[in-house]
């Protein structure tokens, strides 16, 4: 039996799969040296953001977060993470899509040194707005970047998804 993706969306307020995205961001911590915060940080921001999901549903009623977007209400990207075996297969870009949906403007913060997600923020048409020093709590700089205006999200990922 072959498993299925389902999109997801919990509203603000609803801690349902805080624990599986905490896993996932911790997991990519480990591997990769980013997404550092505190797990009290990280819950409470979950908790008020609304947050868009990718789920893999398999047999016997298991299920595994394949990825999410936690959002804040101005369309402010608080957190994006795909498990590694998912990445390449478009659920980064479909979870950015799904934001731009719903928001006017879409932004976020990358670590300066975070050469992938810049270029995948950039290769979705984002820019870099300002740099900004000593962001992150262990000092770290940070780009503030913006989806650019030229083109639509939704044209740009028809054409990189097409």
């Amino acid at each position: 039996m072959s498993a299925t993706i389902e999109r997801q969306v919990v509203d603000a307020g609803d801690d349902a799969y805080v624990d599986d995205a905490w896993a996932l961001k911790e997991a990519i911590r480990r591997k990769e040296g980013i997404l550092r915060q505190r797990r009290g940080f990280f819950r409470d921001a979950y908790r008020r953001s609304t947050v868009y999901l990718f789920l893999e549903s398999g047999p016997v009623d298991t299920e595994r977060l394949v990825g999410f977007a936690a959002v804040r209400r101005d369309g402010y990207i608080l957190f994006l993470a795909v498990a590694e075996g998912f990445r390449g297969e478009g659920f980064g870009e479909r979870l950015v899509a799904r934001v731009a949906e719903d928001h006017s403007s879409v932004t976020c913060h990358a670590r300066s040194t975070n050469e992938p997600a810049i270029g995948f923020y950039r290769h979705l048409g984002f820019e870099i707005k300002r740099r900004i020093d000593n962001y992150y709590e262990d000092g770290g700089d940070a780009y503030y970047l913006k989806l650019g205006d030229e083109g639509g999200i939704t044209e740009r990922l028809q054409r990189l998804l097409g």
